[in-house]
């Protein structure tokens, strides 16, 4: 087996679960249903080259500029894990009245933040990032901003691309970003037409942003405090490593960035009071753990945790006192894919 000759076993949770237009204020939650035929738990599938080549902005990746005056801001959305799903992220897109019917962006002055984990698992992680690309610079020209955090699945493309088969220091053995990258639903079509100017959007990617009081993430774990105590301290610090673009480094990145449930249980909203307390906000809104796993049981004898397959994920869910909102809505296991408006 692939897992085992390479001497790394993927956290549970992530080789399993890795799911008419209207103005934007009129839809405050969409949910956006799996399609007919999706395989749940389908077996994962990880990145070579330099992270940083050099680049020149075009027409289809603009910076994003934030309107000079605060108070012209719209309202302010959210997306949950796409993992490649680009078709129902422009059906949960459309139904919010952030684009229009030819995929464009719709919405003024809205602001728009994608959580991460665009690729992997889906059939489209490219048509994904251009996408989220495309609409960056259109709602930057109608007032607006869409911009896009960081996923551990961005870092594991981006490793698998250029590492490749490299060994690295793992706490389970030797491990390659290759190998995990196949794991976790690597897809050959993504590497296939991975290019440059993705790359280099990838890797300037923030890990974390404050908007309105909220705290946003991808990934639930406060292994974010050990890369700074300031937001722009520790995107910084992600940037740099890929920069350095050491391999044990960028591993070391990638499975702290993979670790999940931090917010779970009585222990949680603490943990989600110390990521506040530092980096600011009065809630922490993330991706990464599907809602049915937050939802289930956990780890059992063997350590794998045990979704709780009835959950019915209509919305986002409010939890570790009310200190936390998770946005995954398991795209990927036959699930949802979440478009918010915060507040909730």
């Amino acid at each position: 087996m692939l897992g085992t000759s390479y001497g790394w076993s993927p956290d549970p949770a992530e080789a399993m679960a890795h799911g008419a237009p209207t103005t934007p204020a009129a839809h405050p939650a969409t949910a956006v249903g799996a399609p007919p035929g999706h395989q749940a738990g389908q077996e994962p599938t990880m990145i070579d080259e330099q992270l940083l080549p050099e680049y020149t902005p075009t027409q289809r990746d603009l910076p994003v500029v934030t309107a000079a005056d605060p108070q012209a801001l719209g309202p302010l959305y959210v997306v949950g894990d796409v993992h490649g799903y680009v078709d129902r992220l422009r059906d949960a897109l459309y139904a919010t009245g952030l684009i229009d019917s030819e995929g464009h962006w719709a919405a003024g002055n809205a602001r728009l933040w994608f959580l991460g984990d665009f690729t992997d698992r889906g059939p489209d992680g490219i048509g994904v990032i251009e996408l989220v690309m495309q609409l960056s610079a259109e709602a930057a020209a109608a007032g607006g901003y869409a911009r896009a955090l960081m996923g551990n699945h961005e870092l594991l493309l981006l490793g698998a691309h250029r590492f490749g088969d490299t060994p690295v220091n793992s706490a389970a053995g030797t491990a390659s970003f290759l190998a995990a990258w196949r794991l976790n639903g690597g897809q050959t079509s993504d590497m296939e037409r991975l290019q440059d100017h993705h790359i280099a959007w990838m890797s300037r990617l923030d890990a974390a942003a404050l908007a309105d009081g909220h705290l946003l993430l991808h990934s639930d774990t406060t292994a974010y405090l050990e890369y700074g105590t300031t937001i722009d301290a520790m995107n910084d610090a992600v940037t740099g490593i890929l920069q350095r673009g050491d391999a044990d480094e960028c591993w070391e990145l990638f499975r702290k960035f993979t670790r999940r449930f931090a917010f779970r249980g009585e222990a949680g909203p603490q943990a989600a009071r110390e990521l506040l307390d530092t980096y600011g906000g009065r809630r922490v809104v993330h991706g990464h753990s599907p809602i049915p796993y937050l939802l289930g049981e956990p780890a059992g004898e063997l350590g794998a945790e045990q979704p709780d397959r009835s959950a019915v994920v209509e919305g986002p869910h409010v939890y570790a006192n009310e200190l936390a909102v998770a946005m995954d809505g398991g795209v990927t296991m036959d699930g949802k894919l979440l478009v918010a408006q915060l507040p909730l």
